[in-house]
């Protein structure tokens, strides 16, 4: 191993293995987006992450735990999409329940926010009640379009889904110049709403904290403050250091059993900011679960 090793060293190509603990998996859809009357773009992010995420180091504050949790990391490489998003959803949500069932924790990067919905369906198919906690200066349940889902209807698809699946579903970080008050009440029924102006680091770790059932966490960059390389841009969001602090809490939180990663658009971005942003996004639930599994390791070890 080089004196300076670089992600890249154990995530390129890095195959699922019987010792596997954690997954990288890219869903390239902007279809949802389009459906949604966005700007496409996001189908590109997977590929973008990647590049960023495979140039970062390990925490070099203390990478012991960060290295070992790297050698039991895959890289499953992208979902094939296929343009029809129902068909490209299911497929998803198939690798997505196959990694559950393996007790993998997923960390899927989107795409456009249709991600989620695909994401959810892994639920569905190994039958497990789950929660969403979607970090977002939207609410994404609108309605559907000519009967079809979208980039702004995921929670929506997954509140209303027959199986019952979809056990709560709570915001953090919606802006109240961006979601309808119908919308904002959709969400109280079913969870909670925090509201960007309220969202402290300090909160969004006792946001994550509080969890006690299992859930899925739906990262969408559109909440950052001014992120330009996203497919919603807009101001008066989330810092990057709230964003990142409840990235880590839900790495390390016992109850988050998958994560997605969702509207990065690197087709606008300025410098590659908001793309180095999502990868960073990753390398800090990475450093969560590296803590959260060091225990699982170190007894591993001893037997």
């Amino acid at each position: 191993m080089s004196h300076d090793p670089r992600l890249g060293n154990w995530l390129a190509d890095a195959p699922l293995t019987g010792e596997t603990r954690v997954a990288l998996l890219g869903f390239p859809s902007d279809e949802g987006v389009r459906r949604n009357g966005g700007r496409v773009g996001a189908a590109g992010a997977p590929a973008a992450i990647r590049r960023a995420l495979y140039r970062m180091t390990p925490a070099a504050r203390n990478p012991a735990p960060f290295i070992e949790l790297l050698a039991h990391t895959a890289d499953l490489g992208d979902i094939e999409v296929s343009g029809d998003l129902e068909a490209d959803q299911q497929r998803l949500g198939d690798r997505v329940g196959d990694l559950l069932a393996r007790g993998i924790v997923p960390i899927i990067l989107g795409g456009g926010h249709e991600t989620a919905y695909g994401h959810f369906l892994g639920y569905v198919r190994t039958e497990q009640a789950v929660q969403a906690l979607n970090w977002d200066a939207h609410a994404d349940v609108r309605p559907l379009v000519n009967g079809l889902g979208h980039s702004g209807s995921p929670f929506r698809q997954m509140l209303d889904h027959p199986s019952g699946f979809c056990q709560g579903y709570s915001v953090a970080g919606l802006l109240p110049w961006r979601v309808a008050s119908e919308h904002a009440d959709r969400v109280r029924k079913s969870g909670e709403i925090v509201w960007a102006e309220d969202l402290t680091t300090e909160r969004a770790e006792a946001l994550v904290a509080a969890l006690d059932e299992p859930t899925f966490a739906s990262f969408d960059l559109d909440a950052i403050d001014s992120a330009p390389g996203v497919s919603a841009p807009g101001v008066g969001g989330l810092s990057s250091a709230v964003w990142l602090r409840a990235a880590e809490s839900c790495g390390r939180s016992t109850h988050v059993r998958s994560i997605d990663v969702v509207e990065l658009n690197p087709e606008h971005d300025v410098d590659g900011r908001s793309t180095v942003l999502a990868a960073l996004t990753v390398w800090h639930v990475l450093r969560g679960l590296a803590s959260r599994l060091s225990v699982d390791f170190e007894t591993t070890v001893r037997r």
